[in-house]
């Protein structure tokens, strides 16, 4: 079948992407489902919501081979014909090789950032890309000129994050913003 990943900052609709994509499958008559990192919980414990309030029901897992592991057995129980994989950058590296080998008898969607906060690549994201066979980018538009934003900006008490911040911190917009090249100010 086929392996496609949506990548992008955050604000550029790579969720709201997936659930229009997965409910096609559904409403095809499929059998589909999402999975997302159990820490997640913005806006729901077992639902994948948008920025902006679209909700889908979802199964919460580890963000560890466990967890990995456990997407694998839903989809071979559950016969799924499309999985979609929220926030797939959040994953450990055994993600690549199962959402690799499922997309041989199904539709694997997965989606993640392309950048960190200090605008380094998220290997997960990134290596899924190169082996996918359909790669969509989307952009936001950046807060603060307007442009297009590929990048996202984190703040602390509205400024940029320190470098030595944790790399991963679930957060919204009053701790993200999406910024083009111009006027992301890397952390110092």
């Amino acid at each position: 079948m086929t392996l496609e990943v949506i990548i992008g900052p955050m604000f550029s609709g790579k969720t709201s992407e997936l659930i229009r994509l997965v409910e096609r499958e559904v409403y095809a008559k499929k059998k589909g489902a999402i999975f997302k990192v159990d820490f997640d919980r913005r806006y729901s414990e077992k639902e994948v919501v948008t920025h902006n309030g679209l909700r889908y029901d979802a199964y919460s897992v580890a963000s560890t081979d466990e967890g990995v592991r456990r997407i694998e057995e839903v989809a071979e129980s559950s016969d799924l014909d499309a999985i979609g994989v929220d926030e797939v950058n959040f994953f450990p590296h055994s993600i690549i090789g199962l959402l690799d080998s499922l997309a041989a008898a199904r539709r694997v969607i997965a989606c993640g950032l392309n950048l960190n906060f200090k605008a380094e690549p998220f290997p997960t994201t990134m290596e899924l890309a190169a082996r996918a066979d359909t790669v969509r980018y989307l952009s936001a538009v950046c807060v603060v000129c307007g442009r297009e934003a590929t990048r996202t900006q984190r703040l602390t008490a509205g400024k940029p994050a320190p470098k030595d911040s944790p790399l991963i911190a679930v957060g919204g917009k009053e701790m993200y913003e999406p910024r083009c090249r111009s006027c992301y100010s890397p952390p110092s």
